[in-house]
């Protein structure tokens, strides 16, 4: 497929639908941006409120070409809702992210990537390290998933959901990183810090010095102040507008 075809939405879906989808197809922009993605691979759902429905991306195109039309919807059982939509999704990535969805409702949003740092830290036998203030954040709400081989069997949902519980964080085991967020933006924000907390360790780690970490007493209280953290003007909330500046900026065909 060297032309993609044209869709158009907009008038199509509710106005809830709609503003998803436009803010879903800023996140991954935002995730080519920020050098995340990888290649057509990982994904970014947002389950439509009220519903049992997932955004999802179509299977085959760059981060960089996904728009609020193209993202397919598809049902907790895999089956795409728009019978006339040219795109198909990734079923491995839909493992995944159905299992998150249907356990998960207060979680509006679940990101997952591939980032070399964050594969690195999860592929540790101690994990994510208390090294950095980044890293306060991740471990206020972080959880671990063993590697069980391409995520494709229905059998390993159950798993997912019992590793992951209530936490926000998820390192994958030799695999990856999913976040979870009440917002796309929260979603965002909390990759930001578990990938900036990652590049951190690796390369505190690169130095051979023993790194300095956090007390475990710092780290509770921190654990404590998660909500304010992540809430209000100093979450999502407050940096996902400035996100979405940018990649207006960028190129606006996010939003068509």
């Amino acid at each position: 497929m060297l032309t993609l075809p044209v869709i158009d939405l907009k008038n199509k879906v509710s106005a809830q639908e709609w503003q998803l989808r436009v803010d879903l197809a800023a996140c991954y922009r935002l995730i080519a941006l920020h050098g995340w993605d990888d290649l057509i691979y990982t994904h970014v759902s947002v389950r439509i409120p009220n519903t049992e429905h997932v955004l999802i991306n179509a299977f085959g195109l760059r981060f960089d070409e996904i728009t609020a039309s193209n993202l397919v919807k598809v049902d907790m059982d895999g089956n795409i809702v728009d019978a006339d939509s040219p795109f198909d999704f990734n079923p491995a990535g839909f493992t995944i992210h159905s299992a998150i969805h249907a356990v998960r409702h207060d979680a509006l949003c679940a990101l997952h990537v591939h980032c070399n740092e964050a594969i690195a830290v999860a592929s540790l036998e101690q994990g994510l390290l208390p090294i950095s203030q980044y890293s306060m954040f991740a471990l206020a709400s972080l959880s671990y998933h063993d590697y069980e081989g391409l995520a494709v069997n229905d059998d390993e949902k159950l798993r997912i959901q019992q590793d992951l519980g209530d936490t926000n964080f998820m390192l994958l085991r030799n695999h990856g990183a999913i976040t979870l967020g009440n917002t796309i933006g929260d979603a965002f924000m909390h990759m930001y810090d578990l990938i900036r907390a990652c590049q951190i360790q690796v390369q505190v780690m690169s130095t051979g010095m023993k790194p300095l970490l956090v007390d475990q007493s710092i780290v509770d209280g921190i654990k404590a102040q998660a909500n304010v953290v992540h809430t209000g003007s100093t979450g999502g909330q407050k940096a996902w507008p400035a996100m979405l500046r940018r990649v207006y900026k960028e190129d606006a065909s996010f939003a068509l």
